[in-house]
């Protein structure tokens, strides 16, 4: 599942990753696209907190591609 949040500020690209690691099954690998920098340091403590793992952090242009994977035991 890709979630793009290109073109918005903190705190709304982890908010949106948030979101959608909540609702995916556990193990499920998400791809987050951001412009926002503040995405590169927010992601990895949020996936920390859920119990998930960053699996890569990619720039291309401007534009973060973070690669998740939500936890393989789901969270309360």
């Amino acid at each position: 599942m890709i979630i793009d949040a290109r073109g918005h500020r903190c705190p709304t690209p982890s908010l949106r990753l948030h979101k959608a690691a909540r609702e995916a099954a556990p193990g499920t690998r998400l791809t987050l696209l951001a412009t926002d920098p503040m995405a590169r340091i927010d992601v990895p403590h949020l996936m920390t907190g859920l119990g998930g793992c960053v699996l890569s952090i990619v720039e291309v242009d401007g534009v973060l591609t973070i690669e998740v994977e939500t936890p393989a035991v789901p969270t309360a």
